[in-house]
């Protein structure tokens, strides 16, 4: 390269200012401080609880509504004026009478295996599931952290719940409590 390229590109020698460099270290530094000030990050979810709870805003299944899945088949985030607090958790409801359903039966309503992705349970690891990935089996809940994992699970869920409920107990007293 010339030195006249070099100096054109920022290349040659004593080169300042790089932009790319410099760009890096600013989405660093954002990504650091907002950890610190509390801002929800990609690592929002824990998975040493026995439900998986948001670690920034304490909300169960990132705020979605448990019983929204059974009476509107679909996942629906709830409202912050419906809330109700269980197994260490925030719950949100889209409407009085859903959250009237889970407090009276959060066993139903909740995600089964507290939120953790059951094909991942039968192969002895906790990972938290994914609101939007989800199925009712037998008239309960189960949260999935990836599509494909939602897709095997349809394909043959007696085997996979037993081999999950199997290894649950195991991990499950290796949870928080």
């Amino acid at each position: 390269m010339t030195a006249q390229r070099q100096e054109r590109n920022g290349s040659g020698a004593g080169a300042g200012f790089r932009p790319g460099i410099a760009l890096i270290g600013l989405l660093a530094g954002l990504s650091s401080f907002a950890a610190l000030a509390g801002f929800p990050t990609a690592a929002g979810a824990q998975t040493t609880e026995r439900v998986i709870v948001n670690r920034y805003t304490g909300l169960a299944i990132e705020g979605y509504d448990p019983v929204a899945y059974f009476a509107d088949a679909r996942a629906e985030l709830g409202r912050p004026n419906f809330e109700a607090s269980q197994a260490g958790a925030v719950w949100r409801f889209r409407n009085e009478s859903n959250r009237a359903s889970f407090v009276a039966h959060p066993e139903i309503y909740g995600p089964q295996f507290g939120g953790y992705d059951p094909i991942d349970l039968a192969r002895g690891v906790t990972y938290a599931g994914n609101p939007r990935f989800w199925l009712i089996v037998k008239q309960r809940l189960y949260l999935f952290g990836r599509e494909q994992n939602r897709d095997a699970f349809a394909a043959d869920p007696a085997r996979l719940l037993r081999a999950a409920e199997a290894r649950w107990p195991a991990l499950e007293q290796g949870l928080a409590r």
